[in-house]
Parts: structure tokens; C-alpha cells; sequence
């Protein structure tokens, strides 16, 4: 009975999971040579945040003129009155339909 158990089971792999000899032999040495050189690398991560910065600036709604003036950026709406009377307007409809 002890021989039918052993001989149900799937053999063993004995395959060594190390890599094969000659492909990791000077890796390291290959990838410092062919990296790029500190300047390049600085060039590039100041490429890449100046486009991130303008992605998120692109992004972000700008700023009401309201907020502006509480702030003092601003003495006064710049908006002209039919502006502002119009976007009231979408303001209390939006508060009817309960939008706001």
C-alpha cells in the first residue's frame, strides 16, 4: 500500500531556479555603462516636473473673481453686469432643481 502512494505523486523538479550561467554574468557592468550620465538624468526629472506642474495647472478651474476680491487680488469684479446676472440666474435655477 505504501508503494501505490509513492508512486501516485508527480515527480520532483529538479530544475535549479538560479539563472542560466552566461546570461547575468556582467549585468551589472552592462547597465552602469549604458546609463544615462547625472546631467542627463537632471535634465530630464526637470522636463518631467515642469510638465506635471502644468498638467495640474491646466487642471485646476481658475479662481472666482468673488474669491479674488476677499483675498485683495482684486478691488472689483471684473465681470460685467449682464455676466454676473446671468450666472445668478443658472445659480437659482440650479438651487430650484436642487443642482445646488
Amino acid at each position: 500500500m505504501a508503494d501505490e502512494n509513492n508512486t501516485s505523486q508527480p515527480p520532483v523538479d529538479e530544475t535549479p531556479i538560479s539563472h542560466p550561467p552566461g546570461e547575468r554574468k556582467n549585468s551589472l557592468e552592462n547597465h552602469l555603462q549604458h546609463r544615462p550620465n547625472r546631467a542627463e538624468l537632471v535634465e530630464k526629472g526637470a522636463r518631467e516636473a515642469h510638465a506635471r506642474r502644468l498638467a495640474q495647472r491646466q487642471d485646476l478651474p481658475p479662481p472666482a473673481p468673488e474669491d479674488l476680491i476677499k483675498e485683495g487680488v482684486l478691488k472689483e469684479d471684473p465681470r460685467s453686469a449682464e455676466d454676473k446676472y446671468a450666472e445668478a440666474i443658472e445659480d437659482e435655477y440650479a438651487k430650484r432643481e436642487g443642482g445646488a
